[in-house]
């Protein structure tokens, strides 16, 4: 990392070759506000930043002590270890000019958004340098309808204590994976107050089709989908006539939404007479679709993308793109396909030449 990288810094001021410096997602939301598409505005506190904050807690230097000798099998000894990690980390403040720059970074983000202490979702961003397995993706924390900036910081915190889960920890001394070298960003993505929302998949999740772009929906925040809480609609679209090929209602009875009275994210039951209802109209559908090509044209590759209707905005400019991802399971099984048929037709190729040399009497060395 440079030694002039900033602590904090706008997710415009990032691109995807930004993932040392402020982890995937945020790296990710950056590149796609260059490329033009609709994202909400946000920020992130920089791997830099965090190093700043895990020297001043103290933490760093005292991790390795603390987690010495602790087997990754021994469930109880790290838990107790996880607890009195993350309970330093989050009961320690940030350094005053670290919090006067979060503050007014999310000061700024309020006015350009027209809402005072708009509300943010805050999402832990991984390096490259986390861990060397994908299986981790995913750990760490994130927290909808944040606002304020006190409860900004205290969920910060709480996204890099999540790096010191017991799981976490239990993998990387699994993995060999030094504690020490962990690095974390922290988004703080300004809140779509989402009618609908979920994911897309700009092939087929199910078989790996990728003519068609496949689409998961349910009312309200996208956690839902995301968590696999609720079975959500499904929709199947055609990649170049945007036809909608296949259609699937699901009894959807879990709703994640806000609580206008404690401004806090809540999980409710769906009303009755809305648990069978097309959660996103056919119009949304195909414009989702439209937007899923476009991203997946930007990066040359098959995309894993979250997204989300936003009900304050007028139709036309209200679906926005919270999240893009290259999509891993079938693109590595057909990286791993075409490495095995390469090497089988290098064989193959050079058995024909032993066979044709012996056929016409040629020496073979």
């Amino acid at each position: 990392m440079r030694e002039d990288a900033p602590q904090v810094c706008w997710f415009e001021e990032v691109r995807k070759e930004d993932v040392a410096l402020v982890g995937g997602k945020c790296s990710s939301l950056g590149e796609l506000i260059r490329a033009g598409v609709r994202v909400p505005p946000g920020f992130a506190l920089t791997t830099h930043g965090f190093a700043r904050f895990m020297r001043d807690a103290g933490v760093s230097g005292e991790i390795p002590g603390m987690l010495g000798g602790v087997p990754h099998d021994d469930l109880g000894r790290l838990e107790d270890v996880s607890q009195a990690i993350r309970a330093m980390i989050e009961e320690h403040p940030f350094a005053w000019e670290l919090e006067d720059a979060i503050a007014e970074y999310y000061r700024r983000l309020s006015v350009r958004c027209m809402v005072p202490a708009v509300p943010v979702a805050v999402r832990s961003s991984a390096t490259a340098e986390d861990l060397p397995g994908a299986s981790f993706a995913g750990q760490q924390d994130t927290y909808l309808w944040i606002r304020g900036v006190d409860d900004l910081l205290h969920h910060a915190r709480r996204c890099i204590s999540s790096l010191f889960t017991a799981r976490a920890i239990s993998y990387r001394i699994k993995m060999g994976f030094p504690h020490e070298d962990v690095a974390l960003s922290v988004g703080f993505q300004k809140m779509a107050n989402s009618y609908a929302a979920g994911v897309m998949f700009t092939l087929n999740p199910g078989n790996g089709d990728r003519s068609v772009i496949a689409i998961d929906s349910n009312f309200g925040f996208g956690e839902s989908v995301v968590s696999g809480e609720v079975t959500p609609d499904h929709f199947v679209v055609n990649k170049v006539t945007l036809d909608i090929l296949e259609r699937t209602i699901c009894n959807k009875e879990i709703t994640y939404t806000v609580d206008l009275k404690t401004q806090k994210s809540v999980k409710i039951e769906t009303p009755f007479e809305r648990q069978d209802t097309q959660s996103i109209i056919d119009e949304e559908i195909i414009e989702l679709a439209r937007m899923g090509k476009a991203i997946e044209k930007h990066y040359g590759r098959q995309m894993d993308i979250e997204w989300a209707v936003d009900k304050d905005l007028p139709a036309g400019g209200n679906i926005f793109i919270l999240q893009a991802r290259p999509e891993t399971v079938w693109s590595e099984k057909r990286a791993k396909e075409s490495t095995e048929s390469a090497s089988a037709a290098k064989a193959a190729s050079a058995m024909d030449f032993i066979l044709s040399s012996l056929l016409t009497g040629k020496k073979v060395s």
